[in-house]
């Protein structure tokens, strides 16, 4: 039986959005992925007194340090989606999420390791992931980005994808390698790799009936528990979602159950 996917992004309009439209997905999926714009989410307050707390010493120390504006914003806002989504699956407040790093700088929430999530934000869109069911990875990137003929085909794609893009409609082309950019990120960042992992050592299908990981030669790379999807965004915008089961949907104890209030572990656990 193939793994169930993430299902296609949620859209929250800043920190009083559709928050039941986030946890319902979650609860009968064990996963979901919200978005947003930076502009919905910027606070009007950017005082240090409300920042910090929000941020935490870590962020708040790295948010300090940005000079460019745009890249501050972008900083700022992500990590406050992160934050508000975390928090709303814990029945907690944005405050009291202890967001952390990996020393290859993936998050992780402090305390919560059956949860795992994941970020990616460009230019105004930012893609946050969660789950209970073992490995997620997310990526968005604007459909219309250049890559054909900017030399990602050798630098991301194995020999068998650049023979599929090949084989495609020129009009088409440049759209598919951006959809196997985004998978390829979002598989690299479930697995903790990112950028690390040569994006010539994997590859993707480029059929839209299930999406299959592959080696350089095109033949299968990964079980049946592992699921890949790719959504677009308002036509602007490409999302992909990397998720592995690891088989925890069913299980009766997580490190999170000390945070979470017992109606919402209800959810996460599928009890309800």
């Amino acid at each position: 039986m193939a793994a169930p996917t993430a299902g296609a992004p949620v859209l929250v309009s800043g920190p009083e959005g559709q928050w039941d439209e986030v946890l319902r997905p979650l609860a009968a999926r064990g996963t979901v992925v919200t978005y947003g714009r930076v502009a919905d989410w910027l606070p009007e307050e950017t005082e240090e007194r409300v920042l910090r707390p929000l941020l935490g010493p870590r962020d708040w120390g790295r948010f300090q340090r940005l000079s460019h504006r745009r890249v501050r914003e972008g900083f700022l806002a992500s990590r406050l989606l992160l934050k508000h989504t975390a928090a709303r699956v814990l029945a907690s407040s944005p405050e009291s999420v202890d967001l952390a790093y990996k020393p290859g700088g993936r998050p992780y929430l402090r305390g919560c390791d059956q949860i795992d999530i994941s970020l990616s934000h460009t230019e105004e869109v930012m893609v946050v992931g969660v789950t209970r069911r073992g490995l997620l990875g997310v990526d968005v990137e604007r459909a219309e980005r250049p890559m054909v003929g900017t030399g990602v085909e050798f630098q991301a794609c194995t020999p068998h994808e650049r023979e599929l893009l090949e084989s495609l409609p020129e009009r088409t082309r440049n759209s598919a390698l951006v959809r196997l950019w985004t998978l390829k990120e979002a598989y690299s960042k479930a697995i903790g790799q990112g950028l690390r992992f040569r994006f010539t050592e994997f590859g993707f299908t480029l059929d839209d009936a299930r999406i299959r990981l592959q080696r350089p030669d095109g033949s299968p790379g990964t079980g049946p528990e592992w699921s890949f999807g790719t959504y677009a965004l308002e036509s602007d915008y490409v999302v992909s979602a990397a998720l592995r089961d690891e088989g925890f949907g069913a299980a009766a104890d997580t490190a999170a159950d000390t945070t979470l209030d017992q109606s919402l572990l209800g959810v996460l656990l599928g009890r309800l």
